[in-house]
C-alpha cells in the first residue's frame, strides 16, 4: 500500500551510500550477502534471539532495497537480477516466521504460521500470474502509474506490500507473545489484498 509512494523516498535516503566505495560493489553481491543475512534472522529467530533477529530482518531489507538502486546507479539492470532478487525474498519472506513459529513450537503457532503461508503462497500466485497477463497485454498505462521504472514487474497496489511486510515481520520481533493473533492478522490483510487484486482485475481484463 506505501510501497509506491516511499519508492522514490528511498532512493533519495540511498543516493549519498552510491557516493562512497559502496557504489562501486556489483549489486550481485548485495543480493546475495542480504539473502544470508535474512536468512541468519530466520536462524537468530529460533533460537528466541529476537533482538539480533530483527536487527538482521532489518539490514535484509536495507540490503534489498540498495541492491535494486546500486544497479540502476551502475546501469547493471538485468532481468536476471530481478528475479534473483525477488526469489531469495521470498525465501527470507518463509523462513523469519518459521524461525519463530519453531522456537515457540506452539501447535497453535504452527497452525496460524500455515495459515499465513498459505495466504502468501495465494497472493504470490495471484499477483505473478496477473503480472504476466500485464506484460503479455504490454499495460503502459499501468507502468507509468506504479513507476515501473523502480521495480522489476507491474502490479496494482495491494492492502500488504513490502513496507507493510517490514513492519509485520518486525512486529513478530517486537511482541513475540502475541505471534500467534499477528500471524492471524497478516493473513488475512494478504487474503484481502488478493482479493483488491482480483476484483481490479475483473474489471481490466475482462
Amino acid at each position: 500500500m506505501l510501497d509506491k509512494m516511499l519508492r522514490r523516498w528511498k532512493e533519495r535516503l540511498l543516493a549519498p551510500l552510491l557516493q562512497t566505495p559502496l557504489g562501486q560493489v556489483h549489486p550481485l553481491a548485495i543480493t546475495l550477502t542480504g539473502f544470508t543475512v535474512g536468512l541468519s534472522s530466520g536462524t537468530a529467530a529460533a533460537l528466541g534471539a529476537y533482538g539480533w533477529g530483527l536487527g538482521l530482518w532489518l539490514l535484509n531489507r536495507f540490503m534489498d532495497g540498495l541492491d535494486g538502486t546500486l544497479a540502476r546507479w551502475q546501469q547493471r539492470q538485468s532481468d536476471l537480477g530481478g528475479y534473483l532478487d525477488m526469489l531469495l525474498d521470498v525465501v527470507v519472506y518463509a523462513a523469519v516466521p518459521l524461525g519463530l513459529a519453531f522456537h515457540q513450537g506452539s501447535l497453535l503457532g504452527y497452525a496460524f504460521l500455515a495459515l499465513m503461508l498459505a495466504s502468501f503462497y495465494i497472493n504470490l500466485c495471484s499477483w505473478m500470474y496477473l503480472s504476466g497477463l500485464l506484460e503479455k497485454r504490454q499495460n503502459d498505462a499501468l507502468r507509468r502509474r506504479e513507476n515501473d521504472a523502480l521495480t522489476s514487474l507491474s502490479m496494482p497496489a495491494g492492502l500488504i506490500e513490502g513496507s507493510e511486510t517490514i513492519l509485520f515481520y518486525g512486529l513478530f520481533f517486537l511482541f513475540p507473545q502475541h505471534m500467534v493473533p499477528l500471524f492471524g492478522l497478516m493473513a488475512i490483510l494478504v487474503l484481502l489484498s488478493t482479493l483488491q487484486r482480483l476484483i481490479w482485475a475483473v474489471g481490466c481484463l475482462s
